[in-house]
């Protein structure tokens, strides 16, 4: 392979240089110059430190207009329009349009009005005496605007005080005294001013204030009390109208379920209504049971208006599911000896019932390739009571491509009615939820077929009941108290049982399983959109199974004594599993996401492991990328090479670490580096699998890989692609898992062992 030497690749990154800066001034108007940018200059001392980097910062930012972008200290984009700026065709005008950027002239600078942004932000900020002046600077082809700012020092606030009449307005901004954001000490702050009555009056709202705005809070600052120092008053303006002083309580709630959003369709008259605790419910049709909307209503008559039920009876309305549009409005109610507000909803449904399909495609690490089609019917509004009755019948298949596998297909199908009810079904209790969202209490029953060609046939059947409730957009809960898995195989062919022969495991993945038991889960996260953010999610939950009938029974399978249910040996396990993650943003557009995973499995009474279905697997598109899909572990164990069949390598418990910087690329297309590790284990000794067993040591028992990634974000859905390779490996000897030093990309042979291409849909964590 032929070097450069090191002059020549200093005359070519000349060269380079030179080009860039050449063709960003190209094409100019005469007398006109490229903008490159603003410059503040601080004329005095008030300012200094990090506080006047900041300052200059922020400074900076306001003015207009913004100058060419850079990569890397070079205006790409502004060479790239240049070079196709009097292309007429394609490719060369799509070039320009796509990735150019015109150039940014001197001649659209507005020294005035950016100065008088500049003044305008320090005033606001607490410079009260500050003065900007600005002036440009030309240098050949190029300008730049320099903007000298006297800022003088800040001032400070003294004292804060809230003041008013005996009015009830008055008194209840005062009650918010011990929570304003105005500080003494802090420095002088229009936003925080701003905040704070946006504070004043979300509290207003919340006691009855129903036509209160922030505009009619009055901050008054004094700045002759000396020593740059300020103090502010805080009250109810004197012109704010009489109705906002008021605070009103709900007289009637109207509902009215057939709304029609049509010009000249729009019925609203109180005929045919029927009363229903509290509710007028304008029904004609009777199509729902007006028991239904004293349900979903945050609101009862009689109470004092509050935002925070307005605003969750009409969620708690749209998250049923049988509305299509939902309409608020409140009324004054006219000569009442108090104040008072009708409410009135207007409902527009949804097509009772709807028929619905999915087409999908999915790739895995392993090279199998397949696709899955669902279909299914809703039927709303069931039983009247806004009830959601679905029938959901799907199939699907994975084919293997290439590697030694090639004809063991996978066909599976299978159907699932399920109920659900929007309020909780418990016996001899009636209870409700607050907050904008419904309980959800749903009944599942389910049957699958999963046809591995030349290997097996397993069939399950599933049944649950159980409840979904939110106590606010961040926090989840799930509660099942019955659910029931039983699956069993049907057809296992000779091939598959003389492999397992070799390879105890794969007799797990057929054995009968029974689960009879209960699961709880809870997720909370403050992330709630995929862009660069700071926060975190957490969902933790709690699996039992087989403890009421163990206890019966008195089963103990290390004393070779099994029970049995209706002919099958039931599952008996305590299984719990967490899955933290946190993100942090760092630069504009690029987070850190990081991921632990725990799962702690435990077997007893009728159990030696976890059942097939409820084990930890590793290694995949989803967890540690730069190993086949369930092929890691547990612990030190290597499946055998010979055994004939890829082999999935389950455990009873697992621990997982994730660590990924994602940063933009170009548009839509992003980047990320990622390091990975973790392992799984079985909680009890197997004699076929030795250093499989969970131990104090299992922290050097842990697989890592490292890669890179390419994200297409297409906003509705998230096409990744990751390419990834160990770095650590679980089964060699102490001393020797690292193979760090074995990394050889130029090796067809270590690129054939050691590479893995990850297709998937949607971010990893």
């Amino acid at each position: 392979m032929k070097t450069v030497s090191t002059p020549y690749s200093i005359w070519l990154v000349l060269c380079v240089t030179f080009f860039y800066a050449c063709s960003s001034t190209k094409n100019l108007p005469p007398g006109d110059a490229l903008y490159t940018g603003a410059k503040i200059n601080f004329k005095d001392n008030a300012i200094s430190g990090k506080k006047k980097r900041a300052l200059r910062s922020t400074l900076v930012s306001l003015t207009r207009p913004v100058p060419n972008t850079k990569f890397l200290g070079l205006r790409i984009k502004l060479s790239v329009y240049n070079t196709f700026a009097h292309a007429k065709r394609f490719p060369g005008k799509w070039l320009r349009d796509r990735f150019g950027q015109p150039p940014v002239l001197l001649s659209a600078v507005n020294l005035d009005h950016n100065v008088q942004v500049l003044q305008n932000y320090l005033i606001n900020k607490g410079y009260f005496n500050a003065k900007v002046a600005g002036d440009t600077t030309v240098k050949g082809k190029k300008a730049t605007a320099d903007y000298n700012s006297r800022t003088s020092d800040q001032y400070h606030i003294q004292k804060v005080a809230f003041r008013g009449d005996t009015s009830v307005v008055n008194r209840t901004v005062q009650e918010t005294m011990p929570k304003t954001l105005l500080k003494t000490n802090n420095p002088f702050d229009l936003d925080v001013i701003t905040a704070e009555r946006q504070r004043i009056d979300n509290y207003l709202k919340e006691n009855g204030f129903y036509f209160f705005s922030p505009e009619y809070i009055l901050v008054k600052a004094d700045t002759t009390v000396g020593n740059n120092k300020v103090d502010l008053f805080v009250t109810v303006k004197p012109t704010t109208p009489t109705e906002a002083q008021k605070a009103f309580r709900i007289k009637d709630v109207w509902i009215y379920t057939g709304f029609n959003l049509e010009p000249g369709q729009m019925d609203t008259s109180k005929a045919d209504v029927k009363y229903y605790k509290g509710y007028y419910v304008v029904d004609r049709r009777n199509i729902y049971k007006p028991k239904l909307f004293q349900q979903s209503m945050a609101f009862d008559p009689g109470d004092l208006y509050n935002r925070t039920d307005h605003n969750a009876s009409i969620s708690r309305l749209i998250n049923m599911n049988i509305f299509k549009f939902v309409k608020n409005r409140f009324e004054v109610v006219p000569n009442a000896d108090s104040a008072q507000l009708n409410a009135y909803y207007y409902l527009t449904r949804l097509p009772k019932k709807s028929l619905r399909a999915e087409l999908n495609g999915n790739t895995k690490s392993n090279n199998l390739t397949g696709s899955n089609i669902s279909i299914s019917w809703r039927n709303r509004n069931a039983l009247r009571g806004g009830e959601l009755f679905t029938i959901k019948a799907s199939a699907g298949f994975e084919v293997q491509y290439s590697g030694q596998f090639q004809g063991y297909n996978t066909l599976r199908y299978g159907l699932e009615p399920s109920f659900s009810f929007p309020r909780f079904l418990v016996p001899f209790f009636n209870f409700n939820t607050k907050g904008g969202f419904l309980p959800r209490t749903t009944i599942k029953l389910g049957y699958d077929v999963l046809q591995r060609q030349k290997l097996y046939t397993m069939n399950s059947f599933r049944a649950s009941y159980g409840y979904t409730w939110k106590e606010s957009i961040q926090k989840e809960h799930e509660l099942n108290p019955i659910s029931i898995n039983y699956v069993q195989p049907i057809n296992v062919t000779p091939e598959y049982n003389d492999s397992a022969l070799k390879n105890p495991t794969l007799l797990k993945a057929i054995e009968k399983q029974f689960i009879l038991g209960s699961d709880y889960t809870y997720t909370y996260t403050n992330v709630l959109t995929y862009k660069p953010t700071n926060g975190f999610y957490f969902s933790g939950g709690i699996d039992l199974s087989g403890n009421v009938a163990g206890a019966v029974t008195g089963a103990n399978i290390r004393k070779q004594d099994t029970a049995k249910i209706f002919g099958a040996q039931f599952s008996e396990y305590t299984r719990l599993q967490s899955d933290f993650r946190y993100y942090r943003k760092v630069g504009q557009n690029s987070v850190f996401a990081n991921r632990i995973m725990v799962g702690i499995g435990i077997p007893y009474g009728n159990s030696n492991q976890l059942p097939y279905i409820k084990q930890f697997f590793s290694g995949g598109n989803n967890s540690i990328r730069a190993f086949r899909s369930r092929s890691v572990g547990p612990g030190t164990y290597e499946a055998p090479k010979d055994s004939g069949l890829l082999s999935e390598q389950p455990g009873d418990l697992k621990l997982e670490l994730n660590t990924e910087l994602r940063f933009p690329l170009a548009g839509i297309v992003q980047g990320a580096v990622f390091v990975d590790a973790g392992n799984v284990w079985l909680f009890n000794a197997d004699s076929t699998k030795p250093g499989a067993q969970f131990t104090s040591k299992f922290m050097s028992q842990l697989a890592a890989g490292a890669g890179v990634g390419i994200r297409f974000d297409l906003s509705f859905l998230v096409l990744r692609l990751d390419l990834a390779f160990p770095i650590r490996k679980p089964w060699l000897e102490p001393g020797k898992r690292w193979v760090l030093n074995q990394v050889d990309f130029g090796s067809s042979q270590w690129r054939s062992d050691n590479l893995v291409f990850n297709l998937a849909i949607g971010y990893p964590f």
